[in-house]
């Protein structure tokens, strides 16, 4: 059996190859790595997992298996998101955090997230590492050195996001939300910061459901159709949600319009410039929509591109390079924060930009577009078969001079294959790195034009 970690750790069926002693390898081989990179007995590592079925239970395996090898291990006390374990990992100065979690996918599925010393999902390098010592069966910890001590990460990322958010703005402004955590992590951290700062906020789902209401805790429109409902029928002022382990948010505007996370990402980088006087460089992956770009034009700001995972845009930002970066999979982080993806961060900046500037999501992105054009992105997902699979390098390694009738102008292989056209509409084909898929994205100021981009893109995929 073969471990291996993708765009955001390693993810696997329970009870397949997710058991409590492929959990314990997986650990055991962390911890040999981390002493490789010269971290010595007594350094902390952060263990936490989100709302998944036992998932405190696997925490308590790696917890164990991390103090047999000398560390000193902080166990969060209760489900935890993922940015809240970036912040423990750098405000306990821990040497890596480890949470269990699976994020958005299936209620049988479950995963670890590993993160490095600055609280950013650890690289392909030190991954690659970490997989070659599980391949090799990673020894287990003999030290008598090691600890576990309970661990609360809410109260310290709660007091965090008070100093980043305009909490005072969005009370003032009179605004009332609905929040659909989905039952993942995120239930006793939004809504309870918002509660203490006397906004008016309903929750949803807001109890443990290991099977997620019997579908992915994933906060796309699909998964929203109660909290859109909930909106218009209360006449809200916005609907947040979060996923999983609430690093990806779920925007449903005042109209019941859901905000598509390319949307967001661009108006935040317009409002944060705008209102912060921040004046950093923007980034987004390569799969993520160039609105961005034409706000960071806009802006006179420097626009950078990279590979889809949000350790890269998080690299930038803890070189001080960006104030912001996101991915279209939902992933925000900014200027100052944790160099992770943070939903709950997200949500609060959408009910802030809404407070700050008077005007709804829609009526914002009307005005954005008003003054840089509108663009239209999508995605579409080729299931990978056995067949595809054999024959999808050498397919995407081609330079056809057009697809579909479209003439290419350029090629960008920073991540997959992506064709871009010569009205800059652009398609981008890459296998996802966390589900058995090759995944189209494609983007056209036009949403019937688009439409036909993402047909074409499967049709060269399938039929080439």
């Amino acid at each position: 059996m073969s471990i291996r970690f993708g765009t955001s750790g390693w993810r696997a069926v329970i009870a397949d190859q997710f058991t409590f002693g492929n959990a314990e390898l997986v650990t055991n081989a962390i911890c040999c790595s981390l002493k490789d990179r010269g971290f010595p007995e007594g350094s902390k590592i952060v263990v936490g997992f989100d709302t998944r079925f036992m998932g405190e239970v696997f925490a308590g395996v790696a917890a164990a298996a991390a103090s047999r090898h000398g560390f000193e291990v902080l166990r969060c006390v209760g489900p935890t998101p993922t940015p809240a374990l970036s912040h423990a990992i750098r405000s306990q100065k821990a040497c890596s955090g480890i949470n269990f979690t699976a994020s958005h996918n299936p209620p049988e599925y479950q995963g670890i997230k590993f993160s490095t010393e600055d609280g950013a999902p650890a690289l392909p390098e030190i991954t690659r590492k970490i997989e070659s010592l599980i391949d090799d069966g990673a020894a287990e910890g003999t030290s008598p050195k090691g600890s576990i001590e309970e661990f609360d990460a809410c109260p310290a990322f709660l007091d965090d996001l008070r100093e980043k958010v305009k909490l005072d703005v969005i009370s003032r402004s009179g605004g009332r939300y609905a929040y659909d955590p989905l039952w993942g992590t995120g239930r006793g951290y939004l809504d309870r910061l918002l509660k203490e700062s006397d906004i008016e906020v309903e929750t949803l789902h807001d109890w443990r459901d290991v099977t997620f209401g019997g579908r992915s805790p994933e906060p796309g429109e699909a998964q929203l159709a109660e909290l859109r409902e909930r909106v218009v029928s209360d006449g809200l002022t916005l609907g947040l949600s979060t996923d999983g382990d609430g690093d990806r948010f779920g925007i449903v505007d005042n109209n019941g319009e859901m905000i598509a996370a390319n949307q967001l990402i661009a108006l935040l980088a317009d409002y944060l410039c705008e209102s912060r006087g921040w004046t950093e460089g923007v980034a987004r992956s390569v799969a993520t929509t160039h609105l961005v770009d034409r706000v960071a034009s806009h802006r006179g700001l420097k626009l950078f591109e990279t590979p889809v995972g949000f350790k890269f845009i998080g690299e930038m930002i803890n070189r001080g390079e960006i104030f912001l970066g996101g991915e279209e999979s939902a992933g925000l982080s900014i200027k100052g924060h944790y160099p992770e993806k943070d939903g709950i961060l997200a949500c609060l900046l959408a009910a802030e930009a809404v407070a700050e500037r008077g005007a709804s999501i829609t009526e914002q992105l009307e005005d954005l577009y008003s003054r840089v054009g509108r663009l239209e992105s999508g995605r579409i997902g080729v299931k990978l078969t056995d067949e595809i699979a054999e024959g999808l390098g050498e397919k995407l390694a081609r330079e056809p001079n057009e697809i579909g009738g479209r003439k290419v102008r350029s090629i960008n292989r920073t991540d997959g294959v992506k064709f871009i056209f010569e009205n800059e509409s652009w398609l981008l084909m890459r296998p996802s790195g966390t589900e058995p898929l090759v995944r189209i994205y494609g983007e056209s100021e036009d949403p019937d034009d688009l439409k036909d981009l993402l047909s074409e893109g499967r049709d060269y995929l399938l039929n080439n």
